[in-house]
């Protein structure tokens, strides 16, 4: 539990040349990351930016190399709290290991992990994607944030944050340029009435409604909105809840999961898992345990059978 946490570990993934260094070295000289305490730096990876010694000095911070996945053991961890007793710790990841090896592994008593943030050179993203998605995935699913620098507004960005979304909703994505972070790349792209008596998304703006949603449930506060979907009823939900939703694919047909949101409605008993519903309903934004937070909670007008949709899968590539 965070509550426990002694020594807090700040986990920086990506793959080489991605940022990683550089976002450290402009946070270890910020004032309000300045702590008396010692930090440890472990690196992973060495690539063209390296921490001076001057800076490493100024902040207090002591650097410790590991040069392959074998070496990083549970021993050597235990090792470094020994040798520094650190009050803080950060981790620039090797983005060709697996992040779950880091995850999964015992720390020394005290510390633990709280941010994983994911840095992705947007120049190089289709290629990473295409080419490594499994270990770039891992990367993207526990992470806290996920910084894309080196964008453009001549990029697909919104493709890029739609594609981040439907495998990890609670992350924060942020697009940098040279000049800083990036405005809102979704505004005015919305295909469907977000005025309307009842706004109507078809099938095919299923994904974006679910992002721009997630992203900024207060433009759909006590809106009504319909759409198609499938009944899916986790069995830790309250009765009365469900949620109907579609499966998303972000880059194969091994990345797939379900997004959709909580739904109340008076004839749960009477859906049938996987069966496909008309719904319309009233959009309020609570607080739930699946949002990590608040989210859309959609309260039913109707839910109704329907056939299902021509095109079951929503796309995010």
């Amino acid at each position: 539990m965070e509550e426990d946490i002694q020594v807090p570990v700040y986990l920086l993934a990506g793959f080489l040349e991605s940022g990683k260094t550089s976002f450290l070295k402009f946070t270890l000289q910020q004032d309000y990351f300045a702590t008396p305490e010692k930090t440890l730096l472990i690196l992973c990876e060495e690539g063209i930016e390296e921490y001076e010694p001057e800076l490493l000095k100024k902040s207090n911070t002591v650097l410790e190399v590991i040069e392959a996945p074998e070496d990083l053991t549970p021993e050597r961890l235990a090792a470094f709290e020994i040798c520094h007793s650190p009050g803080r710790v950060l981790i620039e990841y090797n983005g060709m290991w697996q992040v779950s090896k880091l995850e999964e592994m015992p720390f020394p008593e005290g510390w633990g992990i709280v941010q994983h943030i994911t840095t992705v050179d947007a120049s190089t993203f289709d290629m990473y994607l295409n080419n490594m998605k499994s270990l770039f995935m891992e990367m993207v699913r526990g992470a806290d944030m996920i910084l894309f620098n080196r964008s453009s507004l001549d990029q697909p960005l919104a493709t890029y944050r739609r594609g981040i979304k439907v495998v990890n909703q609670r992350a924060e994505i942020i697009f940098e340029d040279e000049e800083g972070e990036l405005g809102d790349i979704f505004e005015g792209e919305m295909p469907f009435d977000i005025q309307a008596p009842v706004i109507e998304i078809a099938p095919e703006d299923y994904g974006l409604w679910f992002v721009d949603a997630m992203d900024h449930p207060e433009k759909y506060q006590d809106k009504a909105v319909r759409f198609q979907g499938r009944v899916l009823k986790p069995g830790d939900f309250p009765a009365g809840e469900f949620v109907p939703g579609r499966i998303a694919m972000t880059c194969c047909a091994d990345d797939t999961t379900f997004i959709g949101f909580v739904c109340k409605s008076d004839n749960v008993t009477d859906l049938k898992e996987g069966g496909w519903v008309d719904v319309q309903a009233r959009i309020a934004v609570e607080h739930r345990p699946a949002y990590y937070g608040e989210g859309p909670v959609l309260y039913a007008q109707h839910v109704r059978a329907c056939p299902p949709l021509e095109e079951e899968m929503v796309y995010f590539n």
